[in-house]
């Protein structure tokens, strides 16, 4: 599914013109980018937790020259999905296979 579709599922589960699901969606992006930069957790229950998580300086190789190379710590987006989107989504996977 990519943006477009996400937002005429969400137009029709909610009832709203595609203008208003893809503002709401954008909204949404815009709301955890700017959480996430400032360092903050967003748990949103039953669908799963965004967070940052720090990664160290690592040294490893560039692959054309096998040279070592020095990668720079970084933060990265991590999802950890809850319960009921594992439930969901295991629920729905076992229907389709059935």
């Amino acid at each position: 599914m990519n943006k477009n579709e996400l937002i005429a599922e969400i137009a029709e589960i909610a009832d709203l013109t595609k203008t208003k699901a893809a503002d709401a969606l954008d909204a949404f992006i815009t709301a955890v980018g700017a959480a996430l930069a400032a360092g903050e957790e967003i748990r949103l229950v039953g669908f799963g937790t965004f967070a940052v998580a720090q990664r160290k300086a690592t040294e490893g190789r560039n692959p054309r020259t096998g040279k070592p190379i020095k990668i720079a710590a970084s933060k990265q987006p991590k999802f950890r999905a809850g319960k009921q989107l594992k439930e969901q989504v295991n629920t729905t996977a076992k229907k389709k296979a059935a």
